[in-house]
């Protein structure tokens, strides 16, 4: 949760970040994990609103892509290989969607 702003914002010299919280409702869990859905997916959409927003993660699967592309639209699902962490690739991923987002 805020334990990024603790530990990696002051070593990348970054201010203290936004956090998500997430919501405690077992009937939308209980139907998001029915879908196949990410715990995340539905509070980062109500998080975001309507702005556009990058979701980086390792369990990001087609489902969340479809869900959010369907519920949001301006949104990059980005999924990380757990192994190798944040690579080059990822950046300049990251980096092109954000140029288009900026129009």
């Amino acid at each position: 949760m805020d334990d990024a702003n603790e530990h990696l914002s002051p070593l990348l010299g970054l201010p203290r970040l936004p956090v998500a919280n997430w919501p405690d409702d077992p009937e939308t869990e209980a139907q998001d994990t029915h879908l196949g859905l990410h715990w995340k997916t539905r509070g980062l959409v109500t998080y975001a609103g309507s702005r556009p927003f990058a979701w980086v993660d390792d369990e990001l699967t087609d489902r969340d892509r479809a869900w959010v592309a369907h519920h949001h639209g301006k949104a990059l699902l980005h999924r990380v290989n757990p192994r190798h962490g944040l690579t080059d690739a990822d950046y300049l991923e990251l980096d092109a969607w954000l140029r288009l987002t900026r129009g």
